[in-house]
């Protein structure tokens, strides 16, 4: 499991502080409620976990993200890549294509750019 991996319950937490922060943690209460009707003690037990783990602080009742989600994407898809795909990125692409005959031409060139952007030979 990757260091910047989150539970599910964690995860639906850190969709709502990652949208709000920085959020009162009574205001965090009631949408845990709202979204996932979640009560008081559900949250914050969830709320403590994540504080433990580091990615986000509560100072004076307001919770605040220390850990970007764009981070943890990163983190989890390249989980995904190792160990559905033993690493190989080509067969991750291959896989997520899947019955798709083609592609668009702008996700080609984006691709493409992507590809240029991130070879060895062009960062010289």
């Amino acid at each position: 499991m990757s260091e910047l991996s989150l539970f599910e319950s964690e995860k639906r937490l850190m969709e709502i502080i990652w949208r709000e922060a920085p959020v009162e943690s009574g205001r965090l209460v009631k949408l845990a409620l709202e979204n996932n009707n979640w009560n008081k003690s559900t949250t914050y037990t969830i709320l403590r976990k994540l504080i433990a783990k580091g990615f986000v602080k509560n100072e004076n009742s307001i919770v605040s993200v220390l850990i970007p989600k764009e981070k943890v994407l990163v983190s989890e898809s390249r989980q995904i890549v190792e160990d559905s795909f033993s690493g190989s990125l080509p067969m991750f692409v291959a896989s997520f294509l899947g019955q798709k005959k083609t592609l668009s031409d702008e996700d080609a060139d984006a691709l493409i750019k992507l590809i240029k952007e991130h070879t060895e030979d062009d960062k010289k």
